[in-house]
């Protein structure tokens, strides 16, 4: 059987108190769903925040806030341009071969997928490793790392391909759904800048109603 799930690259546990969150481990992909507990739900919103915690060089900017939460979000709410470390984690349940995102890969990035399918014909998703993803006829071949002359494949139907991929969206939909309910208890502050801020770095349609 054939898994396939968004996840986040979550790279371990820190001192962190502005808002619940689990541990992780030391290094883990998140799968994304709407099946998430609250601290599951404030591990990603972590993650990603850190991730855009930066101070863009230009003057006309907003300087950052003194106060923690604010300072923390600052980036993830003002920057143009976000990124959710991650990708799409496809499973073989038979063989226990796992396809992973590499390293610098966004799950802004999965729409590359479909390029596989209906462009080019491959796509890679990110290095060390360095996973590829190839259209072979009426099947995808994924080579788990290209670097590797012995690395493990998995091969599916094109069309479970597809299905896969639309559920994969609807599990980051659902997700999405679910962070914004998290927002509103957790940041109620922040909640709608955070929700939208997040459909942005995540490749999702910022939500218009409900608000």
């Amino acid at each position: 059987m054939i898994e396939l799930h968004p996840v986040l690259e979550i790279l371990g546990p820190r001192d962190f108190d502005l808002w619940p969150v689990a541990d992780p481990g030391t290094y883990a992909f998140l799968p994304l769903s709407g099946r998430l507990g609250a601290a599951e739900v404030g591990t990603a919103v972590m993650r990603v925040a850190e991730c855009n915690d930066v101070d863009p060089a230009h003057e006309d900017h907003p300087r950052r806030p003194a106060d923690p939460l604010g300072g923390f979000l600052h980036g993830l709410l003002t920057m143009e341009s976000l990124f959710a470390p991650g990708g799409l984690r496809v499973t073989d349940t038979a063989t226990g071969v796992t396809f992973l995102p590499g390293c610098c890969n966004g799950l802004d990035e999965r729409l590359d997928w479909f390029e596989v399918l209906d462009g080019d014909g491959w796509a890679g998703f990110g290095h060390d490793p360095s996973p590829l993803a190839e259209r072979v006829g009426d099947a995808v071949r994924l080579t788990v790392d290209v670097d590797r002359a012995d690395s493990p494949v998995i091969e599916l139907p094109a069309t479970d391909l597809r299905r896969l991929l639309a559920e994969a969206e609807r599990d980051l939909a659902d997700f999405h759904r679910l962070a914004t309910g998290w927002t509103s208890r957790y940041v109620p502050g922040h909640a709608a800048a955070v929700t939208d801020a997040l459909a942005r770095a995540l490749g999702l349609p910022a939500p218009t109603e409900g608000r």
